[in-house]
This record gives C-alpha cells, structure tokens and sequence, in this order.
C-alpha cells in the first residue's frame, strides 16, 4: 500500500504541474492591458512601459511562469492590479464561503440520495421508485442557474422564507449564517444529488441480484441488515468516485450561484477580476480551486486501496 500512495503522490505532482502551467498559460490569454488594468486610463505611455517592467511583462512567457510558480509555493501569490492587497488575503475571505456551499450541498445530496437510492433499489419498479426516477431525471435536466432561478422566485419573492442576498458569516452568527446559506446550498445540490441516486441505485440492484445476497437470504437475514451491511459497501465505489468529481463540479457551479445569490464567494471573486484584467488574482483563484480539485480525487483514489484489496493490487 506505501507503493501505491507514492506513485499516486508521484502522479498528483506531475498533474498539479501541469494544472499550474495551464492555468497561467490560459489567464495570460485574458484580452486587455494589465498595466492599463492597473492604473486606469489617461495615463502617459511612460507610466504604462514601467507599469509593464513592474509586472514583468517584458519577459519571457516561462520566465514569467516560473516567477509565478515558485512564488506561489512560498506562499505569496502576488498581489492585486486593481485594489494593491495580497491575492492571498482575498482568495482568504472567498475561499470559506464556497467550501462551505459545496460542503453543505454534499451533504445534502449525500443524506437524501442515499436513503432514496436504498429504498428504490430494495421497492425497484414500484410506484415511489418510478416518481423518485422521474424527479430524478427532471432535476437532471435543469441547469443550475434556472433552477437557482426558481428556488429564488418560489422561496424569496413569493414565500419570502429565505433571503437572497445576504450572507453573514460563522464567526458572527451561526445560526444567521446556516439560515443564509441554505438555499444556495441547496441550488448547488440539486444535480448532485440525481447523480448520486441514479449510480447508488443503478449498483444496488446489481449488488442485491449478486449470489452473496441470495446466501445471506437463504440464512434469514433481514432486508435492512442486507441493504446496509451487505450491499451498500460494495455498491458504493462509484459514489466514492462521483463525490470527487462533484466536489469539483459543485465549487465551479458556486460561480453561477454566487452570483444569482450575490455571495461574496470565489466564483464572484474570479468573475469580477476577469472582468477587470486583474491577472494575479484570476490566477491565484483558479489555481486554488484546481489544487483543491486535484488533491481530492488523489485522496479518493488513494482511499480504493484501503476499500476494495482488489484495486491495491491491480495498481502495484
């Protein structure tokens, strides 16, 4: 096992490598002047030609990179064009309110698919499995900005349960800042949580049709024991491999949920710069959420071996 957790640390390395070398290759793309970004315009032409040696724009592309990169693995990912403060101290205050969207909207997707899927597979073909199947494939079907859109219209405008935006943070008040992020965190996990039925279910019933079942039936063991202990550990490995991708996938759908909900998140940090050419802090920001992805599925992957022995030794 200390193998295979190495070559997978090994093969971490050499993606978040090329993850960083993407995302700088990519921002740098970003269409404007980043001395003009920086200063604003009606400037004289002297300021902005030592603006660009300030940057370091007159060097070469890996040169640049390279600056970038082992600046960024101290700790300093450079600071702001357009407010002066460190990336770091920005990236700081919008990190936590995007982790805690897509933690919260795991959770959720987690502590409803799972039981949904339990009882679908253990009633498969019955009247609740074909209505939880039809939702299912409904909520698939809906973007999250639209369904943002609807949650907003029902919850907000005409019930006016929730607020829209509005966010107040954990150290001020808990129970403000659960009742604030509620709804997003809902929004974020509508998707997921169809996904998460749809495979659970889909592993279950092929796990309850598996020989083993049948054993532990002919030995009279309830239907609860058998769907908890002796189907869900087997069925759960692509869950495991989905929740992974979705952590991923639902910090970037924070981007259009911040937004329709005006959270001061990463995803309305990353737009907002865009919009003003602030490279350093676009690359920060995008970085840390490409880490953060990488890091972990790695975990993930890394955790198989310590689930299914099978494959451990497949990667040896």
């Amino acid at each position: 096992m200390t193998r295979v957790v190495i070559k997978k640390i090994a093969e971490l390395i050499v993606v978040l490598f090329l993850v960083s070398l993407g995302t700088f290759g990519l921002v740098s793309l970003i269409p404007g002047d980043p001395a003009v970004a920086a200063l604003g315009p009606g400037r004289a032409v002297e300021e902005y030609e030592a603006k660009r040696l300030e940057l370091g724009l007159h060097k070469g592309f890996f040169e640049r990179y390279w600056d970038w990169i082992s600046s960024a693995l101290s700790g300093d990912l450079g600071k702001s064009m357009v407010l002066g403060d460190p990336v770091t101290t920005r990236i700081g205050n919008a990190l936590p309110v995007s982790l805690q969207l897509a933690l919260m909207g795991l959770a959720l997707a987690l502590i409803v698919s799972i039981p949904l899927a339990m009882w679908s597979a253990r009633h498969k073909g019955g009247l609740v499995d074909r209505a939880i199947s039809a939702c299912t494939f409904g909520v698939l079907s809906i973007p999250s900005f639209l369904s943002g859109l609807i949650l907003i219209i029902i919850f907000v405008k005409y019930l006016g349960w929730f607020p829209r935006s509005r966010w107040v943070r954990p150290s001020e008040s808990i129970g403000e800042n659960l009742y604030h992020a509620i709804l997003p965190a809902v929004t974020v996990s509508l998707l997921e949580m169809a996904m998460f039925l749809r495979i659970l279910r889909s592993d279950l019933i092929t796990t309850l049709g598996e020989n083993f079942i049948t054993v532990a039936k002919a030995k009279g063991m309830s239907n609860r024991h058998l769907l908890v202990s002796d189907a869900l550990r087997p069925s759960s490995f692509s869950l495991i491999t989905m929740l992974g991708i979705a952590i991923g996938s639902m910090i970037g759908s924070t981007v259009i949920v911040e937004q329709l909900f005006s959270l001061p998140g990463m995803g309305s940090l990353i737009v907002d710069s865009a919009f003003k050419s602030d490279m350093p802090l676009v690359q920060g920001s995008v970085l840390v959420i490409a880490v953060i992805y990488v890091v972990v599925n790695g975990v993930i992957d890394i955790s198989y071996g310590y689930l299914d022995p099978r494959s451990r030794r497949a990667n040896v």
